[in-house]
């Protein structure tokens, strides 16, 4: 591995680890020495089996599938088991990725500074997605969103690197609340540090 990143762990103990410098997702069973290539390692590219930089991953149980945060190529891809790719999402600074269990795919954009949701069942029909937190709200503005996570009530939590905390986002709520740093960037511990990672 070269630089991991985004990780996925699924219910049977297998780590799905995007390896960002290697340009691959690589999958680790539960108790094995060794990895084995899902995605990519067919060197860095543009073409459908390739990847730039992939910084998330998560599994699809229910296609059967892994969906990629292909960064290096602004867009959100899908590999099958069957090896067929498709690509979901396109011209975004995508970083993080988590689906809850309506199976609404949500994504976050540094550039723009926001999340959006789609829904995977229905992802042709509105290429555009649904905004679900952005930088416009009067207090909580996102300043690079990294990883983000939904939880089983639908809020969404966003490690919003740039203003050093994590914000939670209630379910169809206009603004989001700090719920971890926030006090400026340090190390005590009311504070945070560009924090990246996200797991609930």
């Amino acid at each position: 591995l070269s630089y991991p990143f985004g990780i996925f762990v699924d219910q049977n103990k297998t780590i799905f680890i995007a390896d960002y410098l290697n340009d691959r997702i690589v999958e680790w069973k539960y108790n094995e020495k060794q990895g084995k290539i899902l995605a990519g390692g067919n060197e860095q590219g543009k073409r459908l089996d390739q990847l730039n930089k992939p910084i998330d991953v998560i599994v699809d149980q229910h296609n059967h599938s892994i969906i990629i945060a292909d960064r290096g190529n602004g867009r959100v891809i899908r590999w099958s088991t069957n090896q067929k790719q498709d690509i979901l999402i396109q011209n975004i600074d995508c970083q993080g990725l988590t689906m809850d269990q309506k199976r609404f795919l949500h994504v976050s954009d540094r550039k723009k500074n926001e999340v959006r949701k789609w829904n995977l069942d229905k992802i042709n029909e509105n290429k555009e997605g649904i905004l679900v937190a952005d930088a416009n709200g009067k207090r909580y503005q996102l300043n690079e969103p990294t990883f983000i996570f939904v939880d089983k009530d639908q809020s969404l939590y966003v490690s919003d690197s740039r203003n050093n905390r994590v914000i939670k986002w209630v379910k169809d709520t206009k603004e989001g609340i700090v719920v971890a740093g926030g006090n400026g960037q340090g190390n005590n511990l009311n504070q945070l540090s560009s924090p990246t990672g996200l797991f609930c």
